[in-house]
């Protein structure tokens, strides 16, 4: 069994997996829109090319998302997506690169259990926590 985070977005999907990649390091394996389908006669001209399916591979992990029509997309709530970082330098340079034009709802600092923790919002809407905990 593998557990996965598949995010939706409000038409920034792409926008979204691109920074992902650069700031994650991570590589972008699927990019599926909707006019790529068998139903993109049936597609509203302007939803064309908003992505119906994508996927990143980030070191062991995957992130998947997709655009989703109005109606359909639920602001992020009760959850984070969660990095596990073991190097502090590399836990506070990602994130950084996640809080560009995002919010800070806690600065990444050291707690009484981590080297570092901090979580975030990100430009797209999506929560983060990023922790390097201590060694034991």
């Amino acid at each position: 069994m593998e557990l996965n985070i598949y995010l939706s977005f409000k038409g920034q999907c792409e926008a979204a997996f691109n920074f992902y990649a650069k700031v994650l390091g991570g590589s972008i394996t699927m990019k599926f829109t909707h006019k790529d389908s068998p139903m993109a006669a049936e597609t509203a001209p302007e939803w064309l090319d908003k992505i119906m399916h994508m996927r990143m591979e980030i070191g062991q992990s995957v992130l998947m998302g997709a655009d989703m029509p109005e109606g359909h997309q639920v602001t992020p709530q009760g959850f984070n997506a969660s990095l596990q970082i073991k190097d502090p330098a590399e836990a506070e340079r990602v994130f950084a690169g996640l809080a560009e034009n995002g919010t800070i709802h806690m600065p990444i600092a050291e707690t009484f259990w981590a080297q570092r923790f901090g979580m975030l919002v990100d430009q797209f809407g999506i929560p983060w926590m990023i922790n390097c905990e201590k060694s034991m």
